[in-house]
């Protein structure tokens, strides 16, 4: 037989060589494989980070897909069982709801018996219940005021006095702008993100000619007249307290001046914390994400701000003391996770983290009912050292830093510092989640895009602009 096969003869230093090449290639394959898992579940998996979903209903074709003609109707009696089962949730929701009831009798003449002739009476009611929908009234108030003047002066006096009744001051003086219409406008448009030139279409279906710019003057307008100075006394109120968060979100802004319609926004977002009795959320809209925003909007200000990871909020002035956010750390090692295989994921690193992270989130929603004291007390003796214990044990892992478990290891220990600020105060919360809980949705409206910031920073918990 022949041996085609030659045998090559290296030395030792290459060997070493090619070996520790394989070895990076073999990590850089591992790298890829990760970053590939980590991609594809960012695309189609679940954004929770509670754990995977066993499958994905259809956006717009759930009742297509869910559907099966062939199936049979269920019987009468599992019908009535389901209808009773639920009763309940129905009367709580309807339970704010006026009630028009609607009364269905037979005529004198037709209440006789079928079989005997005798009389029917009323043994009870069926009734069933539908939801009625009153579409909005437009009309026009006509504010008409009586004016007065004395007769004996106009006969015997070179001085006749007016005396005109009282009425309520206009929204915007000289304009048809009521204070129920500037509502409904800034509603549809910030909560309902139904733009100017869609509200315009709608009036004219109800007969109205209200133009977009007619419409974002009253809105502008009534903001400065108005909001914004709720907006300062709401502001006044917000920095009395010793603990807020705070978190920035991006946004666009088209037809800004001296910027592109694609560059980065961001509208910062600033609110009390739990111990607040009154929560207060207001936003700033800034065209960048400088630090100087925040020292400007908390200048003066002293106590303990939440906040993620941003570096814009670690250089503030002393006496504001950033409590770092342990959900943002959990998130690292959760992607880390997820860009592992998916029967390496018990055991792995990733895995053992978050659960030691969730042990310290069980502690906290344990002791949520108890005052700070307590709270903190608590904390110091038992969530600390367990903290203590996470960063020394990943201080110890050698994990590669290029890999998600290497980037989550060094955001955490990157982070240390103000993370562990948490254990300062019982005030002070695990997380910024009150701050991203409430943040904005991106606007559809390009009306409001070249106003002043005036305005935008007096749209108070409204949504942003775009």
């Amino acid at each position: 037989m022949n041996n085609n096969a030659s045998t090559v003869t290296i030395s030792a230093s290459e060997y070493e060589t090619l070996k520790s090449r394989k070895a990076e290639l073999e990590a850089l394959v591992k790298y890829y494989e990760e970053q590939l898992r980590l991609a594809k579940h960012r695309q189609f998996g679940s954004s929770s980070e509670k754990g995977e979903v066993s499958e994905q209903l259809g956006l717009f074709d759930e009742s297509e897909n869910t559907a099966d003609p062939k199936l049979p109707e269920p019987e009468l009696e599992e019908i009535t069982y389901k209808r009773k089962k639920r009763v309940g949730k129905r009367e709580d929701d309807l339970s704010g709801l006026l009630v028009e009831t609607v009364e269905y009798d037979l005529p004198e003449s037709e209440r006789i018996c079928p079989d005997c002739g005798g009389a029917l009476h009323t043994m009870g009611h069926d009734v069933r219940r539908e939801l009625k929908i009153i579409p909005a009234q437009v009309k026009v108030v006509e504010h008409k005021r009586a004016v007065y003047s004395c007769r004996h002066c106009e006969t015997h006096s070179d001085h006749v006095p007016i005396v005109k009744a009282p009425m309520p001051e206009p929204v915007i003086r000289g304009s048809l702008a009521s204070p129920s219409a500037v509502a409904h406008i800034m509603t549809q448009k910030y909560v309902m993100c139904t733009p100017l030139y869609r509200q315009e279409q709608a009036w004219l279906r109800e007969g109205v000619s209200l133009s977009r710019q007619t419409m974002a003057n009253w809105v502008i307008r009534c903001s400065q007249d108005w909001l914004e100075p709720l907006y300062e006394k709401m502001k006044t109120q917000l920095l009395s307290h010793e603990v807020l968060h705070a978190d920035e979100t991006v946004c666009q802004v088209l037809r800004e001046p001296g910027k592109k319609a694609d560059t980065n926004s961001y509208m910062w977002h600033y609110r009390t914390s739990g111990e607040a009795k009154h929560q207060i959320i207001l936003y700033e809209y800034q065209p960048t994400r400088s630090s100087a925003h925040p020292k400007r909007f908390l200048s003066g200000w002293k106590g303990y701000l939440h906040a993620d990871g941003y570096k814009g909020y670690h250089g503030l002035p002393p006496g504001i003391t950033v409590i770092g956010c342990w959900v943002h750390l959990r998130r690292k090692f959760d992607e880390a996770l997820k860009a592992t295989p998916a029967d390496a994921r018990p055991q792995s690193l990733a895995s053992e983290a978050i659960k030691r992270l969730g042990y310290l989130f069980h502690l906290e929603d344990q002791w949520k009912v108890l005052d700070a004291e307590e709270r903190q007390e608590l904390r110091l003796k038992e969530s600390k050292p367990l903290a203590e214990a996470f960063f020394a044990w990943i201080q110890s892992l050698h994990v590669l830093p290029k890999t998600p478990m290497g980037v989550a290891i060094h955001y955490a220990l990157d982070q240390r510092r103000w993370l562990m600020n948490f254990y300062l105060d019982g005030r002070c919360e695990s997380s910024n989640n009150r701050a991203i809980s409430s943040s904005i949705e991106d606007p559809q409206d390009e009306y409001f895009a070249p106003v002043e910031p005036a305005f935008r920073r007096s749209l108070s918990h409204l949504h942003a602009i775009n």
